[in-house]
């Protein structure tokens, strides 16, 4: 039923701007012709009037022509429109807005609550950011490792393509043929020159934790744009070499893929609408901001998960230490999802898009308006949230003919939380799924005890607890297994003991020193 409705509210969209677009024209036209009637007398040659109307025809089919560029391929998939995000508009309100002065104040207190101990433990103002500095080392690599994995999307996908779409023009031999050799080429490319290669570079270099997020999240970036041309493009260019309407292949161009990779979508289209101007002050302030969130992290870090997770490493992590560092990392797991959200779904994505002229701003919806995690799982990250939608869970549909659509969500929850517990593991160097349990136990009960049946404002607040909750559970656990690992290091591990968590039986006893954070 939620399919069935989003697919007829797509519909509704589409059909309700070519109406406004043809009744706008219909009335330019009708005005045209009015001017010109009034203007010419009984003598004019009719065939200049019949000129005029089809010239104005001529360009309202080009004008809805250059719309539907913007309209899914076959009339499916996701639409894009112009429009901005959602905290841009709630900014231009002075009470929503004090929120945004509320947290800028909050950074204030952390950097003089800093200042102040430093001075009273040390006699002197340190401003030293040692976390920051060991958090972004080895940066250069990193930035030769994301211009190698660019440049090989940029050039293996794209040629994969136009050499497979010259074996399907009918000049070849055996075209399944074909299509299984690229196919496969295709996917050993994902697998090794996007998968495994960048993996190894971490793994071996290793890479601090920050550093890797940008190469691991980069990795998983770049493979998901990758499967959307390909898998947007080739049932297009199939559909042309059925029916063959158009003069030419359907193959795009260089230019319309290299600016989908920096896009913020993951969705191909070969265009999408486009601002007129760039507003280099507004993409100014919203790196700046990011900047910002950088060292708020920094901030709750040091002052609020550092000094606890030290302590509390060095004891044995029985149940009573559980709960209480649950409930201690609640307030720093929420400030740690507030900027994250803030930073990336709506600062840097915007920043890009304005760069680009992107005018579709829709990265997020109201999530925290949500009263049921189902909707929360499609308001809080819309980009990923599509990708998910349109090429994993409508293509199982598909494949399965539309019979298993609880098996298909399940699908959707198993690639989702695996994918993040991947970055996880990747980026702390050791394996501990609570975030998987978390997506695969609590997420899918969740979604469907908290359905979209659920209104109200205490659905609202049960959802806002449990997110809470959530979040001091992955903040305690994370934070408490990254410090047992440096205390109680194994000097030979088996696989075993590699898959065990340290936390669990490092204690005093055990502890070994180390100079890591």
């Amino acid at each position: 039923m939620i399919s069935k409705k989003l697919q007829l509210k797509r519909k509704a969209e589409v059909s309700t701007s070519v109406v406004q677009v043809k009744k706008r024209f219909r009335i330019v036209t009708d005005d045209a012709l009015n001017v010109c009637m009034c203007g010419i007398t009984a003598n004019v040659d009719q065939h200049m009037l019949l000129l005029l109307q089809r010239k104005t025809r001529l360009v309202t089919v080009v004008t809805l022509f250059s719309f539907s560029h913007f309209r899914p391929p076959h009339g499916q998939g996701k639409l894009f429109v112009s429009r901005r995000s959602l905290l841009d508009e709630l900014f231009e309100v002075n009470h929503i807005r004090t929120i945004y002065h509320m947290f800028i104040a909050l950074l204030i207190l952390f950097i003089f609550s800093t200042l102040v101990v430093d001075f009273i433990d040390e006699g002197r103002l340190v401003l030293d950011f040692d976390l920051l500095v060991y958090a972004f080392g080895q940066f250069p690599l990193v930035v030769c490792t994301w211009i190698c994995m660019f440049l090989s999307v940029l050039v293996v996908p794209y040629t994969l393509f136009h050499l497979w779409s010259h074996t399907q023009s009918g000049s070849f031999a055996h075209p399944n043929l074909y299509s299984v050799l690229f196919g496969s080429v295709f996917l050993l490319y994902q697998a090794l020159g996007l998968g495994f290669l960048p993996t190894y570079v971490v793994v071996t270099n290793s890479l601090p934790p920050a550093s890797c997020s940008v190469v691991i999240m980069e990795q998983v970036r770049l493979m998901m744009k990758a499967h959307s041309f390909v898998r947007e493009n080739v049932p297009r260019f199939l559909a042309w070499s059925k029916d063959k309407t158009s003069p030419g292949p359907v193959v795009p161009q260089v230019s319309h893929y290299l600016y989908f990779l920096f896009a913020p979508t993951l969705i191909y289209r070969d265009k999408y609408p486009r601002n007129p101007v760039i507003r280099w002050g507004y993409v100014a302030t919203k790196f700046l901001q990011v900047l910002g969130c950088l060292f708020y992290a920094y901030y709750v870090f040091v002052r609020l998960c550092i000094p606890q997770f030290r302590s509390v490493s060095l004891q044995l992590f029985d149940l009573k230490a559980m709960v209480l560092c649950v409930f201690n990392s609640i307030l720093p797991g929420v400030l740690v999802l507030f900027l994250g959200f803030f930073a990336f779904l709506h600062c840097w994505h915007n920043a890009f898009a304005e760069m680009l002229r992107f005018a579709d701003r829709m990265f997020y919806k109201d999530w925290w308006n949500s009263t049921s995690f189902a909707n929360y799982y499609r308001t809080w990250n819309v980009v990923v949230h599509d990708w998910l939608y349109y090429y994993v869970y409508r293509d199982f549909l598909w494949m399965s003919q539309k019979r298993f659509r609880p098996a298909a969500m399940l699908f959707v929850f198993t690639v989702s939380a695996v994918v993040h517990e991947y970055i996880l593991a990747i980026c702390f160097g050791f394996f501990y799924p609570v975030l998987f349990c978390l997506f695969m136990c609590f997420g899918m009960m969740f979604n469907f005890i908290l359905h979209d049946q659920r209104k109200g404002p205490i659905w609202n607040i049960i959802m806002w607890t449990s997110l809470f909750l959530g979040q001091g559970v992955i903040i305690c656990l994370y934070s408490h297994e990254w410090y047992a690992q440096r205390y109680c290091p194994l000097k030979e591990p088996s696989f075993l003991e590699l898959l065990k968590p340290r936390s669990w039986s490092c204690q005093r006893g055990l502890v070994v020193e180390s100079d890591n954070l």
